[in-house]
């Protein structure tokens, strides 16, 4: 059985970097009928916050991602305890103490001498005694899991063969002094628990996954198969991590984004596929494929998503906005045909608010100087109400011949006279819903 997780940190808003790893782990899980787990990342107390827990239920919710089961590092303390003990007890995980800047003064230190910055060990040496010492200095110890120096290696799903010579990496911090567990850790016991089959992250995790690998196996559990998608930029390859900030999912949505413009988006870049709208997440599993995605940086365009946006809000039927429309005061008589109207010539929902007004209240007149004379000539050949779906000929037929214009000279002058722009519906499904016309009734 196929099992996948998505394990943001509960610290700010999710964003579409975090959406991608989120919906390919989702993916994976449904297409193989698998489970999938919503795992909160909170062990960090200070910044861990109740709210934007709460915020990442509820931007997976609108885009349709449902999770199987919750899962909470912070209720998962004691187990964390208990799996350091068992590595220490395997002399997997040491007790070392230098501080930020003395490790720093060894990392340059390796540089100038032209060797790679990894941490010397230097904690392995040391006795119960040097312990006892450095701690009646004041010294606060953290802990360090010991690699086995041999090439770790695993077939990645999407970047393929990877291998890494753990003696290139330095020991990784698994536990604070504070005794704060960190994600590497926490992050390999939960896997092993909870019978994670397959996780598919950032490629900027691919060294975690190295040293986790090992981590896992110290644990005594088999390593699921890891894929690490490529990092997303901005649309002319810039660094796009700068502006996560500004491409939250909760923003987003609040600027009218459809969620499955987004999904649609999101399943396909990066792939060999061409991104096309899809209404269901059933559809997005049924063509997806690891395989098909590659490994080098990937364009993201937010502008990409208006277009998907505008395709998926043209084609709803009205039953899925007939409350929306009511909450305007569009009056039940005309809702759909105000829909049916509308529909056409909006990107966002929010739009038919516009086109709302523009019936119920009239538009300012648009009359070009040339058309200064004619436009009250035709507007006082406008017909008597209530107008039909005929209506717009009939007029439009007398003013030609009242006049003798014809084509656009005709037409245009008299859309911008009735709804002030120079675009929109067609005219005769338009006037019978025209409430006002200011140019003509005021």
């Amino acid at each position: 059985m196929t099992t996948t997780r998505f394990a943001p940190s509960p610290t700010g808003h999710i964003h579409v970097g975090n959406l991608r790893t989120a919906l390919m782990n989702y993916l994976i899980a449904r297409k193989t009928g698998g489970t999938f787990i919503l795992r909160l990342d909170d062990t960090d107390r200070e910044r861990s916050k109740q709210e934007y827990a709460d915020g990442i239920q509820r931007d997976l919710e609108w885009l349709g991602l449902q999770w199987d089961r919750t899962e909470r590092q912070s209720d998962r303390l004691d187990r964390y305890a208990e799996a350091a003990d068992a590595l220490r007890g395997a002399g997997r995980l040491y007790e070392v103490f230098e501080t930020p800047t003395e490790l720093d003064l060894k990392r340059k230190k390796q540089l100038n001498m032209g060797k790679p910055p990894v941490y010397d060990r230097a904690g392995l040496a040391l006795s119960n005694e040097d312990r006892e010492r450095l701690r009646a200095e004041g010294r606060e110890g953290y802990w360090r899991f010991r690699l086995d120096q041999e090439r770790i290696e695993w077939p990645d799903g999407i970047i393929g063969d990877v291998s890494i010579d753990a003696a290139s990496v330095s020991d990784p911090v698994l536990i604070r002094h504070d005794g704060q567990v960190l994600y590497t850790f926490a992050s390999s016991v939960d896997d092993v628990d909870m019978g994670v089959t397959d996780i598919v992250r950032g490629a900027d995790h691919v060294t975690n996954t190295a040293t986790q690998i090992q981590i896992i196996r110290a644990l005594g559990g088999e390593p699921p198969r890891f894929a690490h998608h490529s990092l997303l930029t901005g649309p002319g390859g810039e660094e796009l991590s700068k502006r996560l900030g500004t491409l939250s999912l909760r923003d987003l949505r609040e600027q009218g984004v459809a969620p499955e413009a987004l999904l649609s988006l999101m399943a396909r870049l990066g792939s060999n596929q061409p991104v096309t709208l899809r209404m269901s997440l059933d559809e997005l599993a049924e063509g997806f494929d690891l395989s098909q995605f590659g490994a080098s940086p990937t364009k993201f365009d937010a502008e990409d998503l208006w277009p998907l946006t505008r395709e998926r809000n043209q084609h709803l039927p009205f039953e899925a906005v007939r409350d929306r429309i009511a909450a305007m005061g569009v009056p039940g008589d005309i809702a759909e045909r105000f829909w049916s109207v509308a529909r056409a010539n909006i990107t966002k929902l929010d739009d038919l608010g516009e086109w709302w007004s523009l019936m119920r209240d009239g538009a300012q007149p648009l009359i070009d100087p040339e058309d200064a004379e004619f436009i009250p000539q035709a507007l006082a050949m406008l017909p008597a109400r209530p107008w039909t779906g005929a209506t717009w000929g009939e007029w439009t037929g007398a003013v030609k011949a009242a006049t003798g214009r014809k084509g656009k000279g005709l037409f245009m002058p008299l859309r911008k006279a009735l709804t002030g722009m120079d675009h929109g519906p067609e005219m005769a499904d338009l006037m019978p819903l025209l409430q006002r016309v200011p140019a003509a009734e005021g």
